[in-house]
C-alpha cells in the first residue's frame, strides 16, 4: 500500500512564483523516503501540502488513500510532522505540549500521559517533563518536536530538518530512534541537508530541483551513478612517498594517511591487491565525501553546463 500518493502537484503563489511544477511521487508503507533538493526547490511547500498547511493550486495527494481533499480529516489523522522551525510554546512544559497534542487528536487524558512517558522516555526528555519548553537546549527541543509529532501514533512521520543546528552526538542518537520506529512500521519522509544523514537512513530518494522531481529511485540505484569516489585510507607503517597504483590517483597527506580516487571501472578490491604486493599496510578507510553528497554537487554541475550552454546558444 501506498503511504503517499502525489499526481501532478502545482502550486504558484501570489507573487508569481511556481515553486512546484507537475511533481508526481509515490511512497510505500513502511518506507524511509529522502526528500532532497537546494533551498527554495520546492521541499518545504510539499510537505506544507501534503500537511493540508499550504493550499496546492492543482493536483492529488493522498495519505494512505484518503485525500487531502475529499477526506482531509482521515488523511490529517494519518500524518505527524516534525517542522523546520521550532514552533513550541516555549512557556509550556514539556509534558504539557506533548499530552495537549494529543488531545487535538482525541486522545483522552490517561492515555495520553502513558504515551507521553513513552516518547519521552525513549527520546531522554522524561526528567524534563516538568521544566518549560524554554529551558531546554536546541537539540532537546528538537526531540520535544519529534515527541509531539508522535503522540497520536502517526502512520506516516514528515520530518523538515529535523536535526538542523543539532550536535552530531544529538544527531546519531535521533538516527538510532528514527531507524527503530520505521522498522517497527512507521512511514517516514525526511527532507535535510545533511546528506550523510539522508545515505545512512533512507532507502529511497526523490531528488527536487525548481520545482522538478529530477531523480527518483532506491538509494542503491542512485549512489551506483557515482563514477568516482575518494577515501582516505589511514596507514600502518608510514610512508615517504607517494606508492605508485597503477590505475589509480593517489596522493599522501602526511606519512600515515593515503587519499585514492577510484573510478568506476575499478573497486577498492584492485586497490588493495596492488597495496598488499607493495607491502602497504591499510589501518582504516574512510570517504572523503560523502557519495550521495558528490552526486548531488555532480548533477548540479551539469544542470549549470547546460544552462550555460542554453544562454551561450541564444541569438
Amino acid at each position: 500500500m501506498q503511504a503517499l500518493s502525489i499526481k501532478k502537484l502545482t502550486k504558484i503563489y501570489s507573487n508569481g512564483n511556481q515553486a512546484l511544477k507537475g511533481i508526481d511521487l509515490d511512497v510505500e508503507a513502511g518506507d524511509f523516503y529522502a526528500l532532497l533538493g537546494p533551498n527554495g526547490a520546492g521541499k518545504t511547500t510539499a510537505i506544507g501540502i501534503i500537511c493540508s498547511l499550504v493550499n496546492k493550486t492543482s493536483g492529488e495527494v493522498e495519505i494512505f488513500g484518503h485525500s487531502i481533499d475529499r477526506q482531509p480529516e482521515a488523511a490529517k489523522s494519518c500524518i505527524g510532522l516534525v517542522p523546520q522551525e521550532i514552533n513550541l510554546n516555549l512557556f509550556d512544559t514539556v509534558l504539557n505540549i506533548v499530552v495537549n497534542q494529543a488531545g487535538y487528536y482525541g486522545i483522552g487524558r490517561k492515555l495520553a500521559l502513558q504515551r507521553a512517558q513513552e516518547y519521552l522516555s525513549e527520546l531522554k526528555l522524561w526528567d524534563r517533563r516538568f521544566e518549560q519548553a524554554r529551558s531546554l537546549s536546541g537539540g532537546m527541543k528538537r526531540r520535544l518536536m519529534i515527541a509531539r509529532a508522535l503522540i497520536h501514533e502517526p502512520k506516516l512521520l514528515l520530518l523538515d530538518e529535523p536535526t538542523a543546528g543539532v550536535d552530531i552526538e544529538i544527531r546519531r542518537s535521533m538516527w538510532k530512534y528514527l531507524r527503530r520506529i520505521n522498522n517497527e512500521g512507521t512511514t517516514i519522509i525526511l527532507t535535510t541537508h545533511y546528506l550523510e544523514e539522508a545515505e545512512r537512513l533512507c532507502r529511497h530518494v526523490a531528488i527536487i530541483d525548481e520545482g522538478k522531481i529530477i531523480e527518483d529511485a532506491a538509494m542503491t540505484t542512485v549512489l551506483r551513478k557515482v563514477q568516482r569516489e575518494v577515501f582516505v585510507l589511514s596507514l600502518g607503517e608510514a610512508l615517504t612517498e607517494t606508492p605508485e597504483l597503477p590505475g589509480f590517483e593517489a596522493q599522501l597527506n602526511d606519512p600515515f594517511e593515503l587519499e585514492v580516487a577510484i573510478d568506476a571501472e575499478h573497486d577498492l578490491n584492485n586497490l588493495f591487491a596492488i597495496l598488499s604486493r607493495q607491502g602497504i599496510k591499510v589501518a582504516s578507510l574512510r570517504n572523503k565525501a560523502n557519495r550521495l553528497e558528490e552526486l548531488f554537487i555532480r548533477m548540479v554541475e551539469k544542470k549549470q553546463k547546460n544552462n550555460a550552454a542554453a544562454i551561450a546558444s541564444t541569438p
